[in-house]
């Protein structure tokens, strides 16, 4: 694998394609990171979806943006898709303009709802596409531009079921590299937080917008007293836009071993003081737990396209790698399930140890080769 700064590579003009969540957000600027690495002088283009999440953060990496006014079919409200369809026809056509004007050696998709006009745009004008697959079980615009791509990169196996084997390349998913160098031990991690050094820590999140099952499950414990007669400790992050509940719900019964927070800044640093972790089961979320090789409870969110989280989940758990909770089942199984986990030494052991096994490192430079590959440098 090639991970060197190649002086006699020229640089790209790299069109990056998708956005929506930090799950497809992070791996594609830690691509375009790898890109400017090997190829220096390179000109990265994005093309985001207006008014989520990636037209500010990409900016904020340093990097520029357009955003198309694209968004997702209601499956739910079928009339409501006539406005979607519009959007959609609007898309292409900013696509098509932005593909012939930056002229693009690449173009790659890493999911979400721009990804799919962008990367058909750039198929139909004979530029080469890389597609990066999360999640074991691809959406519809990734199983249909599939075709035309000329590589597939993706974090699970068995998904040959789905690409045409031959494009198929293991890469995993690229995550943030400042959460694999966090310099503390887990003790002085813990500390850090303002936790005892000496007791387990569960680390409980939804990410920055929380999840309303998750904390549904932890105000219950609170307000049973179970959460305080444990003998852990429980760092919260509930979200912000559930925050203000959580705060009047739990108010004046928060016992001292449990915190609760709507943000936390430093995941590096809550990762390396958990003992266990329960979480979603994003695609990227689930890269991070192995490269950290972190023990955890994956409650798959029912609310995301063609149930993928639950797939993600029953991947690892199926491997021992993962202990799975149904979002339907958390409020009653959750804190339940928590107890039991991480008052087994063994069990915590075995976790951990299995879900490392399914790291894949490197990844946003495995990814980078192919790039290299495709575009014959």
């Amino acid at each position: 694998m090639t991970t060197q700064t190649d002086n006699s590579c020229r640089p790209l003009r790299v069109l990056i394609s998708g956005g929506g969540t930090g799950g497809h957000i992070f791996p594609a600027l830690a691509i375009a990171d790898a890109v400017s690495r090997r190829f220096p002088g390179s000109d990265i283009l994005f093309v985001g979806a207006d008014n989520r999440m990636e037209m500010k953060r990409v900016p904020e990496a340093g990097y520029r943006i357009i955003g198309l006014p694209v968004a997702g079919f209601d499956r739910k409200r079928l009339w409501r898709n006539f406005a979607v369809l519009v959007k959609l026809f609007r898309s292409m056509r900013i696509a098509r303009k932005v593909v012939r004007e930056f002229r693009p050696d690449i173009a790659i998709g890493v999911g979400g709802y721009a990804s799919g006009p962008t990367l058909k745009a750039a198929q139909r004008a004979g530029v080469p596409t890389l597609i990066q697959e999360q999640n074991s079980y691809p959406g519809v615009t990734n199983k249909l531009l599939a075709a035309k791509a000329a590589c597939i990169c993706t974090a699970y196996p068995d998904t040959d079921r789905f690409f045409p084997a031959e494009k198929i390349v293991m890469t995993g998913n690229p995550v943030r590299k400042a959460l694999l160098e966090c310099p503390l031990t887990q003790a002085e991690a813990k500390e850090q937080l303002g936790f005892k050094a000496d007791k387990p820590l569960v680390l409980v999140t939804g990410g920055s917008l929380g999840a309303r099952t998750l904390n549904d499950a932890l105000i219950k414990a609170v307000l049973s007293s179970s959460a305080g007669k444990s003998h852990f400790q429980v760092l919260w992050q509930c979200g912000g836009r559930d925050a203000d509940r959580c705060r009047e719900l739990t108010a004046g019964q928060l016992p001292d071993n449990v915190r609760l927070t709507d943000f936390i800044s430093d995941m590096a640093v809550a990762y390396r003081a958990a003992d266990l972790v329960v979480a979603r089961a994003g695609a990227g979320t689930i890269s991070e737990l192995e490269l950290l090789g972190k023990p955890a409870i994956l409650v798959p969110s029912p609310n995301v396209a063609e149930d993928h989280q639950r797939h993600n989940a029953e991947a690892l758990s199926l491997r021992g790698a993962a202990d799975m909770v149904l979002d339907a089942d958390a409020p009653e199984r959750l804190w339940d399930e928590i107890l039991t986990i991480i008052q087994n030494p063994d069990t915590l052991r075995l976790l951990s140890e299995n879900i490392s096994k399914l790291a894949l490192r490197d990844s946003d430079e495995r990814i980078v080769d192919r790039i290299q590959t495709i575009v014959g440098c």
